[in-house]
C-alpha cells in the first residue's frame, strides 16, 4: 500500500504515521526526517541542505525528490510505505508520480484551526530521537524529558502562536490545491482529525481497510 497523508501543520500526521507504520507493518517515511539525516550524517548533500536552510531558504524540490527516490529504494519499502510531509505543493504532487506511479490512498486529515493552534503551542520534540509529544494530550513520563532517550524536550520556533497562524495560512495557499488534486483521481480519503489520538488511528485503520 503505497500511502500518502496530508493535512495542516499540527494535523498529526507525524504521529498517526508512526501508527499506522506499526498496524500496516510499513514504513514511515518522512522527508524532513530524511533531510535531517543527511545534516547528520555530515554528508555533502546534508552540509549543502544546511547553508539551504540557515540562509532561510526551502530546500528545491529537486534535492527532495531525489532523496525520497533513493528512500523508496530499499528493500522495506517493497510490501508500501506511508508518506508524511510529501508533497506539500502541486509541482511536487505531479512531480511524485515519477518516483513512485500513482498512490494508493491519499488520506487527508482534517482538523479546526483552532484546535491547531492549541496542539502546536503545546507540542514538545525531542532533538535528538525525533520522538514527538504534547504537553497536554500526549505527555513524556517525565515533564520535559524524552521517554525513549533521556535528551530534554524542545518547543519549535514554528510552533508559536503567530509563527501556527501564518503557516496555516501558507497551507491554506500552497497545500489545498493538492486535495483537489487528488480528489479528482478518486483516491482522496477524508478523516477528522478532531478528538483524541486513539479515536483518530481507530478511525484512520478503518477507512484504510474498507476502502
Amino acid at each position: 500500500m503505497k500511502l500518502i497523508l496530508i493535512g495542516c501543520p499540527g494535523a498529526g500526521k507525524g504521529t498517526q504515521a508512526k501508527r499506522l507504520s506499526k498496524h500496516f507493518n510499513i514504513p514511515h517515511i518522512s522527508t524532513g526526517d530524511l533531510l535531517r539525516e543527511q545534516i547528520e550524517l555530515k554528508t555533502e548533500l546534508g552540509k549543502k541542505i544546511t547553508n539551504i536552510m540557515d540562509s532561510g531558504q526551502l530546500v528545491p524540490d529537486e534535492i527532495v525528490s531525489n532523496i525520497l527516490s533513493e528512500r523508496l529504494k530499499r528493500d522495506d519499502c517493497k510490501k508500501g510505505y506511508i508518506l508524511d510531509g510529501y508533497p506539500r505543493n502541486l509541482r511536487q504532487a505531479e512531480g511524485l508520480s515519477d518516483i513512485i506511479g500513482e498512490a494508493d490512498k491519499v488520506i487527508f486529515i482534517e482538523v479546526n484551526e483552532d484546535v491547531i493552534v492549541e496542539r502546536m503551542s503545546g507540542r514538545r520534540d525531542c532533538p535528538k530521537c525525533g520522538q514527538m509529544y504534547h504537553i497536554k494530550h500526549n505527555p513524556s513520563k517525565v515533564s520535559g524529558v524524552c521517554d525513549e532517550c533521556g535528551s530534554a524536550l524542545i518547543q519549535r520556533k514554528d510552533d508559536e502562536e503567530d509563527t501556527v497562524k501564518n503557516r496555516l495560512r501558507v497551507y491554506h495557499e500552497t497545500t489545498m490545491p493538492i486535495i483537489n488534486y487528488y480528489d479528482k483521481k478518486g483516491i482522496l480519503f477524508r478523516v477528522s482529525g478532531n478528538g483524541d489520538i486513539e479515536e483518530i488511528t481507530s478511525c484512520l485503520i478503518k477507512t484504510l481497510e474498507e476502502a
